[in-house]
């Protein structure tokens, strides 16, 4: 059994912190050809299953997110990243939704990953664990939901990477999907992306402390490199408009340059503290893994009928939202996702948002996503059958 070496911390006062271990009977088997088993899951629960199990809604975390969706954060005691959208009166409502959110496998929040322990060695697995693939994060998320005994799922919904588990969720279960939102994604990673990616893990290896990925071993971890694959990675989020509002040619805390390689904008002390908080939270080894995986992602692939081929004859009902100034997955990647459905006669809604905040927008506080989202969840839930949440609350007095 692979045993997490990281342990869940508090919650949210609404929310329910579990780690379950699954796979023991029946291993995962992996697309690399490994069967894993047992292994553990560490997920978070909002609100209450209904009787009829028909109000159960999967959020998918993107790469440098967990299972703390609408949770303080145990180790950063930041409110949870999508809070702004989880919560009582806000799209995803837990008056109304069962709402789960799972840590990805190769994570480090508690999910059996890179950092977990090999009990056949004692030691972590670091190299030694299993390449996965999005795919594989999806069939570990099924396999929760059959330990919590929900058949399907009311909606699953995700950004960024959170996003690829959306449609592949979509691809992969379709009779076990009612409704699919995949925000700022595409069907595939884009040959930008991968090298963004290899520039971050490279950054990663070749800091000394990586130790060959054995870095836990020596009682080390590659802070710098780690730090730098960040502050990389994080200037993909935003975009050159965001920056200049934001930061400009804004000096940090002085008049004139110091003539040297300190901070000496804004921008660059706004990038070393994102790296050197994401050390603080993020297994290196993880980073590489979960970055491959994206990589790896291409939904049509395997189809000679192209994309529109992997959802042939689907019933579910999609909304895909992406952003203006998005360029680490573009409006174009978006709309051939939406071509492919509209080939197959799909029930597809489509918006493109107008907003400066790039990719990170899906995160941020953009009213036009919130009012997409609850429209569409509200009215999806309302042809299911599902209670509204002052219904709910009514009935709970």
């Amino acid at each position: 059994m692979l045993q997490s070496s990281r342990t869940l911390g508090a919650t949210g006062a609404q929310a329910h912190g579990h780690t379950v271990e699954l796979g023991r009977d029946v291993p995962l088997k992996l697309d690399c050809g490994i069967k894993l088993g047992p292994f553990t899951v560490a997920y978070q629960t909002y609100g209450r299953l209904n009787a009829q199990k028909s109000n159960a809604v999967l959020v998918c975390h993107a790469l440098s997110g967990d299972q703390y969706v609408a949770s303080t954060h145990p180790i950063t005691g930041k409110p949870g990243w999508w809070h702004i959208l989880v919560g009582p009166g806000r799209p995803l409502d837990p008056d109304r939704f069962f709402i789960i959110c799972a840590n990805v496998l190769g994570g480090c929040m508690g999910t059996t990953g890179p950092a977990s322990i090999n009990p056949e060695t004692g030691k972590p697995c670091g190299l030694t664990f299993p390449v996965i693939t999005i795919a594989d994060m999806v069939r570990a998320q099924a396999m929760l939901l059959d330990h919590l005994g929900i058949p399907d799922l009311f909606c699953v919904i995700g950004g960024s990477m959170g996003g690829m588990q959306t449609l592949q969720w979509a691809a992969m279960y379709p009779e076990r999907v009612y409704a699919a939102i995949p925000v700022a994604c595409a069907a595939r990673h884009s040959a930008q992306n991968i090298a963004f990616h290899e520039v971050g893990r490279q950054a990663i290896m070749a800091d000394p402390e990586w130790r060959g990925g054995e870095y836990s071993l020596h009682g080390t971890t590659p802070r710098a490199g780690l730090a730098v694959a960040r502050m990389a990675a994080h200037i993909t989020y935003l975009s050159e408009a965001a920056l200049r509002r934001k930061f400009g040619r804004k000096l940090q805390n002085r008049s004139a340059f110091t003539y040297g390689f300190d901070a000496d904008f804004e921008v660059e002390s706004y990038l070393r503290h994102q790296g050197i908080t994401f050390v603080e939270r993020f297994d290196a080894n993880s980073y590489l893994y979960i970055t491959r995986a994206m990589d790896y992602f291409d939904m049509s692939a395997d189809q000679r009928g192209g994309l529109a081929k992997v959802f042939h004859d689907t019933k579910v009902r999609f909304c895909l939202v992406s952003f203006t100034s998005d360029w680490l997955f573009t409006t174009s990647e978006m709309r051939e996702i939406v071509h492919a459905l509209n080939a197959v006669a799909a029930d597809v809604s489509f918006v493109e948002i107008e907003t400066d905040k790039g990719h990170d927008a899906f995160l941020l506080d953009e009213p036009e996503l919130h009012a997409t989202l609850s429209g569409f969840l509200n009215a999806a839930a309302d042809r299911r059958g599902i209670s509204p949440a002052t219904a709910v609350r009514e009935a709970s007095r």
